[in-house]
């Protein structure tokens, strides 16, 4: 009788709290942190319960927080239980795709990862040309300013966009920077349907650039891949051009990971 009530109870829906601990696991591991804020947003429950949730998850591992921003980010029990792939992973399987791209295109490539509502630059080949755009490795700028930024943005789940987005006033770092909510859903529209995002002067006034995302096995962006240069050199047919040799490249790298 006991074995029978228990399995009974087994097969009826999932326990809420664990149904969304869950969620949040697969949260941390499509995206390289996440807020209190996004979380109880995304799952429909408090602020609270989410940060409940999530100092659990803390404790058990599957989850970190920095200390500075308060950010979560993927743990080491998840990593090893789900195979989630870091922001290293991807690193070391993209380096060598950077510095092909980078010779075979003359410019500058670079990796970056969505961090809330801004990208980190977390690795670079730099070309050879005297003029030419720097790394940017360690630095981050607002998402919506960059190429790489616009891709890992078009990404985004409806809810985890308006999330992030709750002010419909955006930064600009150049007088050339989408700076409202409406501009910036139209922009992600059509990067969503070319599958590449320019950025002419938007981060920053003569740098032009063109990115793509690099998935998993699932379809998620799990970073993005651009190529930059002076204006000057980076004409609209041009960058069309080299977004489909950056396109190649992060279907190599998704095969790979």
């Amino acid at each position: 009788m006991t074995g029978r009530a228990d399995i009974s109870r087994e097969s009826g829906p999932p326990m809420t709290s664990v149904d969304n601990a869950l969620r949040i696991v697969m949260m941390l591991g499509q995206h390289s942190s996440v807020r209190v804020s996004d979380v109880a947003s995304q799952l429909g429950i408090s602020v609270s319960t989410a940060h409940r949730l999530l100092s659990a998850l803390v404790y058990r591992k599957f989850a970190e927080k920095d200390p500075t921003t308060h950010a979560y980010s993927g743990g080491t029990a998840g990593r090893a239980c789900f195979g989630g792939l870091g922001d290293a992973d991807v690193l070391a399987v993209t380096r060598p795709y950077l510095e092909r791209l980078s010779r075979e295109l003359r410019e500058t490539t670079q990796l970056l990862v969505l961090q809330g509502k801004n990208v980190k630059f977390i690795a670079a080949a730099e070309c050879t040309q005297a003029l030419r755009t720097t790394s940017r490795v360690g630095l981050s700028m607002p998402a919506h300013c960059s190429s790489g930024g616009k891709v890992l943005l078009a990404d985004l789940e409806p809810a985890e966009f308006r999330a992030l987005h709750r002010d419909s006033h955006l930064p600009s770092r150049t007088q050339h920077s989408i700076t409202n909510l409406t501009e910036l859903e139209a922009e992600l529209t059509k990067v969503r349907r070319a599958g590449y995002a320019m950025s002419l002067g938007e981060g920053e006034p003569d740098v032009a650039a063109v990115a793509v995302a690099i998935r998993n096995s699932s379809g998620r962006a799990l970073a993005a891949m651009a190529a930059s240069g002076p204006r000057s050199r980076m004409p609209r047919k041009h960058m069309i051009v080299i977004s489909e040799s950056l396109a190649w490249a992060a279907r190599q790298i998704a095969g790979a990971l």
